[in-house]
């Protein structure tokens, strides 16, 4: 990453890029980058390429063009599929390829085998854009609030990620909010963040989950019906309701066995102030308690796919027993 962004900050631009990863964000953020470094979309130095139906002819020929009024063009080139196999030509072009020319491909998914992947390695820089780590999304969010003139301590920004999650499009629609709310003020405080920050589904089923396993029924039920209201069928709250019990099961089994917060953060794939938060949940439960509602969660299941039992009524048993 660290070349990425130095290439971009200085203007020095390789002939190839690949940007692949699962965090479409920072995928879409570096291009937009790019595009900013070449004129903007507009430039009549950029050109788009997407889908399979791309010709490698005309990749190679635009390639070729001298850039208008410029030292250099700009290709995108993207979701081709070339990184999982099939390019014939491009393999063998990208190491002769015009000097003018920059090709930028973003792709979903690729292969490491696939010659043109190869290729791309050797002539230039390939970028594996992933979830950030937690410690890089906080630093990543706080520089994103100091941009704005806006300051937040650690166990703010801590509260501010377990209630919005890890996916970095909500992360900045949501610091955008924030900002938005703070007006003059500078500081954000963890009222700030529960007045104005939504609440991700995982965060409504953990809080409805610890409702159910702390028997506040009550209100339980009112955080049931509040996520019914925001269309998320009786079902998938059924089913994430059972994903969360088999976390904690697989928690506390970890913590019982000396594992720390990172290990089982790392075991269980979530952020580690998720992990946190199931740690202190799973304190006061056993893993019979666990196991049982596991095992209640799968029976529900079952009734309701054999249509024994309504989605509904399967969830508020779940709820309230």
């Amino acid at each position: 990453m660290k070349t990425l962004n130095a290439d971009l900050k200085a203007g020095q631009f390789k002939p190839v890029y690949l940007l692949c990863g699962e965090d479409a964000f920072l995928k879409r953020s570096y291009k937009l980058r790019f595009l900013e470094s070449f004129g903007g979309s507009g430039s009549m130095n950029v050109m788009f390429l997407e889908g399979k139906d791309i010709s490698e002819d005309q990749v190679i020929d635009t390639a070729e063009t001298l850039p208008f009024f410029a030292d250099r063009r700009l290709i995108v080139i993207e979701n081709s599929g070339w990184m999982k196999g099939g390019a014939e030509k491009l393999p063998d072009y990208l190491p002769k390829m015009a000097e003018t020319s920059t090709i930028l491909f973003v792709e979903d998914a690729v292969d490491k085998r696939s010659r043109l992947y190869k290729a791309a390695q050797k002539c230039g820089y390939v970028a594996e854009l992933s979830h950030p780590e937690e410690k890089e999304l906080s630093l990543w969010a706080a520089r994103y609030l100091a941009r704005a003139g806006k300051k937040v301590t650690q166990s703010t920004m801590d509260h501010f990620l377990d209630y919005v999650g890890d996916d970095m499009e909500s992360v900045k629609n949501e610091l955008e909010k924030l900002i938005a709310y703070l007006g003059e003020r500078d500081v954000v405080t963890r009222q700030d963040v529960d007045s104005i920050t939504s609440r991700t589904v995982t965060g409504r089923i953990f809080d409805l989950v610890s409702a159910i396993t702390g028997r506040r029924t009550k209100e339980a039920m009112e955080l049931y019906e509040d996520l019914l209201t925001t269309r998320e069928p009786p079902m998938r709250i059924l089913f994430l309701i059972a994903r969360q019990y088999r976390q904690m099961l697989t928690a506390k089994e970890l913590l019982t066995a000396g594992q720390k917060q990172p290990e089982i953060a790392k075991q269980l794939k979530i952020p580690g102030f998720a992990a946190g938060r199931l740690m202190r949940e799973v304190r006061t439960l056993s893993s019979h308690q666990l196991l049982a509602k596991v095992k209640l969660c799968a029976e529900l299941d079952y009734a309701v796919k054999s249509g024994n039992l309504p989605d509904r009524l399967a969830a508020e048993m779940l709820i309230c027993g």
